[in-house]
């Protein structure tokens, strides 16, 4: 029997780009030995402080609510829940358009089979502590400079673990083709000395 690894991908529901790494990331886990654990962090965290446009400062703004929910869910019914409700989540804010609200909030912790109460988070700062517990456990191997997805991986040296953000695609690559693109991710990414690849996006996120 394959043993299989545990990779670990941290998450802000708000960002398009994460969600669609973490669609690929199940579609990798289908196809590889791998166990895929969701974590959350926090875009409103990453960017306090900065000098941001007006429009993105509201949505930093607003964007305490849904990683606070996801805190208060994780501690209330472990943190494996976070793999279902931000499911949940990410498909009402990308898919279905949600206004990020308490309706939101209460629809995707009644669907995952949590109390709709735990929505009430949103809008107290008491689980802050633990969400930068969190997100600071995700971002600190990889740096400030980058925001998510980010993943933490086995290396190819037994106990040795990479992190690194991204990568940045967009459709979610589906079956064999997901997998071959872990393949080349963790290669790169185990490389010694290796930092960035990248080119400039020209088309924007496809939820398919």
């Amino acid at each position: 029997m394959t043993n299989r690894a545990t990779v670990d991908m941290w998450f802000d529901p708000l960002c398009p780009w994460a969600w669609i790494t973490s669609r690929w990331l199940l579609e990798v886990e289908k196809v590889r030995p791998l166990d895929i654990r969701f974590h959350v962090m926090s875009l409103s965290v990453l960017n306090e402080g900065r000098d941001l446009p007006e429009s993105y400062q509201e949505l930093m703004t607003r964007g305490w609510g849904p990683v606070r929910v996801c805190i208060a869910a994780a501690e209330t019914a472990g943190p494996e829940v976070l793999r279902d409700l931000y499911t949940a989540l990410g498909a009402r804010i990308h898919l279905q358009k949600y206004e990020l609200g308490e309706e939101l909030f209460r629809e995707a912790l009644t669907e995952v089979g949590l109390d709709p109460e735990l929505a009430a988070a949103a809008t107290t700062d008491a689980r802050d502590e633990a969400l930068r517990t969190s997100h600071n456990a995700g971002m600190k191997p990889v740096g400030t400079d980058v925001g998510t997805p980010v993943i933490h991986a086995p290396g190819p040296n037994p106990g040795e673990t990479i992190a690194f953000f991204g990568p940045v695609i967009t459709p979610a690559p589906k079956g064999e083709a997901a997998g071959k693109l872990w393949d080349g991710v963790v290669l790169v990414a185990g490389t010694p000395g290796f930092f960035e690849i990248k080119r400039s996006r020209d088309i924007g996120p496809i939820f398919d």
